[in-house]
């Protein structure tokens, strides 16, 4: 795709880039220092992701994002029925309690928006897994992780109400506990199958004789903004469970209900979840209908789909079909022996000997016939005359 010419405006130009490596590259931190560069490639993938975001997203993700601010809104905030903010019976606790259950003592409006709250999530993780199939089972692995870490928060704040104040080794164990079971099941799991899922994609579907295409295909399916928003995700994600803990962990004769710190947990949940419907879409996005699952390349060996990267490729004469002593890379590149007498050294065709610095010819001459032909018809199909 050509890039857009001077006073086409900004709007026009979004349209037309499709592929990240036609998106242009800001130089705002390159500026300062040349290593910062890579802040700019980075911001630039965000920028596009959030184009794609624009373009591609429709009603089945408007709906999603509606369920989960409504399962936030509904399960947490007070609306004046004061089951929250008045801390509740702290005598009776529990879901599957029978008559003691805490849960079926709630005010009636209280258990109604309850039930709704909790509706509204099955229905978010229902149509997240129906949305997105390649990537269920790292979702599962996504949620996990989850409630891992609002445990983490709970037990620590059940040790500690004001947790993490005044809270020695033995408060803060759970959150470290369970934010490490997060980063192996987000890092070493989820990330590490689709980064290798990608990879191998790019080998199986995009592979060119070309570099320039095959350089152009990884810089496409490039997932530094991807990995960034993990990171970013389970930040925001103790944060919001912590906020969540923190105000209703004091009894009830303690406690001193805080707006600010709901407020806090329904903005960051709400980020919190908008980042996992991006983490799972993203993959699926990039991948499509060409991947049957999203997996590390230890999973595909176990269930035997192992992927055999392509192999070198020797050149054949186009006159007699001779092998030749031209060999092709994996990434398209071709290499020939150089010419000169004593000299073992090899390149790319015009360019310079890597031993001798003498020029490499971009014809061979074949030692069975004679012909003297291109070193670019040297690969692909060839028959003999």
């Amino acid at each position: 795709m050509e890039q857009a010419g001077e006073g086409v405006s900004t709007n026009n130009e979004e349209r037309l880039m499709n592929r990240l490596s036609d998106y242009s590259v800001g130089n705002r931190f390159s500026k300062v220092n040349h290593r910062l560069g890579i802040l700019d490639r980075l911001f630039t993938e965000i920028r596009y992701n959030f184009l794609l975001i624009r373009k591609f997203w429709g009603v089945k993700e408007g709906v999603m994002i509606v369920l989960f601010v409504a399962g936030f809104f509904l399960g947490t905030w007070d609306f004046g029925i004061g089951e929250i903010s008045t801390g509740g019976d702290y005598n009776r606790w529990g879901i599957l309690g029978g008559e003691d259950s805490g849960f079926l003592h709630m005010k009636d409006l209280a258990l109604i928006l309850s039930l709704l709250s909790v509706i509204c999530w099955l229905a978010f993780v229902v149509m997240l897994w129906n949305s997105y199939p390649i990537m269920r089972e790292n979702m599962v692995y996504l949620l996990i992780g989850m409630g891992f870490i609002q445990f983490g928060h709970i037990r620590s704040h059940a040790d500690n109400p004001s947790f993490p104040w005044d809270s020695g080794i033995s408060g803060w164990i759970w959150v470290v506990v369970s934010n490490l079971v997060m980063l192996f099941l987000s890092i070493f799991v989820v990330r590490r199958a689709v980064v290798e899922t990608r990879d191998i994609h790019v080998q199986r579907k995009h592979s060119h004789p070309d570099p320039r295409v095959i350089d152009r295909a990884w810089k496409d399916h490039s997932l530094q903004s991807w990995s960034l928003g993990i990171a970013v995700w389970i930040i925001v994600l103790n944060i919001s469970f912590w906020s969540s803990a923190h105000s209703i962990a004091p009894s009830p004769g303690d406690l001193d209900f805080s707006y600010s710190l709901v407020f806090l947990h329904l903005i960051s949940g709400i980020i919190a979840t908008f980042l996992l419907l991006v983490i799972v879409w993203f993959p699926e996005f990039m991948l499509g209908s060409t991947e049957a699952r999203i997996q590390t390349s230890r999973a595909r060996e176990v269930s035997g789909e192992v992927f055999e990267p392509e192999k070198a490729e020797q050149g054949k004469c186009p006159v007699c079909n001779q092998k030749t002593t031209a060999i092709q890379e994996t990434n398209g590149e071709i290499i020939i022996p150089c010419n000169s007498d004593d000299c073992s050294g090899k390149g790319v065709p015009g360019t310079e000997c890597e031993q001798c610095e003498e020029g490499i010819p971009s014809r061979i001459i074949c030692s069975n016939c004679g012909s003297n032909t291109p070193v670019g018809s040297h690969f692909g199909r060839v028959e003999a005359w």
